[in-house]
Parts: structure tokens; sequence; C-alpha cells
């Protein structure tokens, strides 16, 4: 089976290499390129193609790519809303993902995320970097006893209620799909209100976009801490922008971005950033955003890989797909 694997990075190339030892039936390209309409045509030749979070698997790219002979779409990611599953199916493309892969190191970077904002490390390193003691400016606040609400408790959600449990904080929980645990189940609007702390941990999809809008930040504490690291667009960045302004958000800490195709994974340093909105959320004091960094361990990369490489191998051999999208 001959793959061909957009938007790769020097980084994850080892972790797949090692993987594909195993599977010598299983032959990797790797392309530095996302996939979109403009490289699409790369595709030619190849029995499937391997994607991220931002790579472009819409109508248009997967009739091509049909029309290309590829039969299969092999996430290396959790979320899937980048592909048009109905029209892989009528398109008999089948479409494989990572469901979990080290829910950990998620988890752990939401916690390092709130401990930045709370404690302002981030802010305190560059003062004593220029010889500046001073503490003014830097008071922060105690993780335990804070109520912290959870909005989605899969596995990464899970992972982070129980290091919220270690921390002695509060766990709020909106899910309609879990059972009792060591945390309170509330409404949505109950944790909205109750929340020191909000952190998004749910997939996006038509009843996600734009969750936390204008109306949902209204019912949040004044000064509420707001961190996502799920997907960008569970967020109206827009509504944001006014809630920081409001100070209705007191602390936000991004990982992902509603348009961070446009942004993440690459150097653009020597860019002038064209995104009016990006540029504003980061011009606040209070806001911390990291460039979807959150999966960035060496457990969760292998993890990735290996799976990876195993849903490519049942479509090879014609075995049952474990992971299949349907």
């Amino acid at each position: 089976m001959k793959i061909a694997l957009f938007s790769s990075q020097n980084y994850e190339k080892p972790f797949f290499d090692t993987a594909l030892s195993s599977y010598p039936s299983l032959e990797l390209t790797y392309f530095s390129e996302s996939l979109s309409e403009r490289t699409v045509s790369l595709c030619e030749g190849f029995d499937a193609v391997c994607v991220f979070v931002n790579d472009d698997v819409g109508e248009q790219i997967l009739s091509q790519l049909a029309n290309f002979g590829v039969g299969l779409v092999a996430l290396r990611c959790a979320g899937f809303n980048n592909v048009d599953i109905h029209t892989a199916n009528a398109l008999n493309i089948k479409v494989v993902r990572v469901p979990a892969y080290s829910p950990e190191a998620v988890a752990e970077h939401c916690i390092a995320l709130i401990l930045t904002l709370s404690r302002q490390t981030h802010k305190a390193y560059n003062r004593v970097r220029e010889d500046n003691f001073d503490l003014n400016g830097l008071l922060g606040f105690n993780l335990h006893n804070k109520t912290v609400g959870i909005i989605g408790a899969g596995k990464i959600g899970q992972a982070l209620i129980s290091i919220l449990n270690g921390f002695g904080a509060n766990v709020l929980v909106f899910d309609p799909n879990i059972g009792e645990g060591s945390y309170t189940k509330v409404t949505f609007d109950m944790l909205l209100a109750q929340s020191d702390i909000i952190s998004l941990h749910c997939p996006l999809n038509d009843a996600t976009f734009h969750l936390l809008d204008a109306h949902a930040f209204s019912k949040m504490k004044s000064g509420v801490m707001l961190i996502n690291t799920s997907r960008g667009a569970l967020i109206d960045s827009k509504a944001c922008i006014e809630a920081l302004k409001s100070r209705k958000i007191g602390y936000l800490g991004l990982d992902v971005y509603e348009q961070e195709s446009e942004l993440f994974f690459k150097d653009r340093s020597s860019e002038i950033i064209q995104d009016d909105i990006f540029t504003r959320l980061v011009s606040f004091p209070n806001v911390l955003i990291t460039g979807h960094q959150g999966f960035f361990t060496q457990e969760a990369l292998s993890q990735i890989a290996q799976v990876t490489i195993s849903n490519l191998y049942e479509v090879n051999i014609g075995a049952t797909l474990t992971n299949q999208v349907i």
C-alpha cells in the first residue's frame, strides 16, 4: 500500500519510521504541504492519504481522491471535523482515526495553561531575565478549592478530572454521555454560572460550533478563566474578544484557534500576520496562546504513529477496521 502523508513535520518522522519498520508492505511518502485543492494532485498514484487536524478533506477533495483511486483517509488525530464523512461514505472511501493517544498529554497541557495564567510564571520568567524581581502585578490564586467546570468528559476530560482532584479542586462536569464519578454532574447553564475555571474537551460538530458565544459568556462569573485545548471553533472568537474587553473573561488560555489552519505549525516570525482577530487576542495581557501543542509529547507521538500504521495495515490486509469513522 502506498500512502501519502500530508502536513508532515520533522519531529514526527522518526516515530512513523519506527512504527513502519514492522510493516514492510506499507510505503509512506512524506509531504510537508497540507492537503488542499492546490496539493490534492500529489495524491495520484497513492492508495491512501494520511492527514492531520488542519488538512482539507471536504467534498471536493474527496471527489478528486476518488478519481485518483484513493480508497482510504487515515487521520492521525482523534477529531474528524475536517472530513466530510457523508461524502466519503458515498464515494466508498474509508476513514480511520486515532481515537485516543495519551489523553494525559492534553490534560497536563491544560493544567500547564491554568497554572501559568493563575501564577503568571510566563511574566515572572521575563522579569527575572531582566533582573527585575518585583512581585507587584504577579499576584495569583490557588487552584485548591476552586470550582472547575469541564465541558466534555471523554478520555482527556477524565484524565483532567483526576489531576484536578489531586489539586483539591471542586470539579463540575457537563456531558450527557457519562454517569456519576469523582465530580458533580450539572447542566450546561449551571456549569457556566458556578465555575471559576472552564475547560473545553468536546468534539467540534454542528451542535458544538460556537458553543461559547456572547450568550454563554453572559452567564459566566466575572473574571472567569477559560481554557480551550480541544477545537478552536468551539469558541466564538469575536464574542470572546468582547468578553475580554469587558473583563467577563479574566484569563484566557488557548491551544487551538478558530482559523488556526492559516497560522499554526509553521514559523511565521518574519511575516505580517493578516488575521486581525488573532492579533487582537494575543494583544491582551491576560491571554496565553500555544500553537496546538497539547498533544506534543514523546508518548503521544509514539501512540499516534503506532495506531495510525496499525489502522493502515488493517485496511491493507482486509481486516475488520478497529478505528473506522462511519
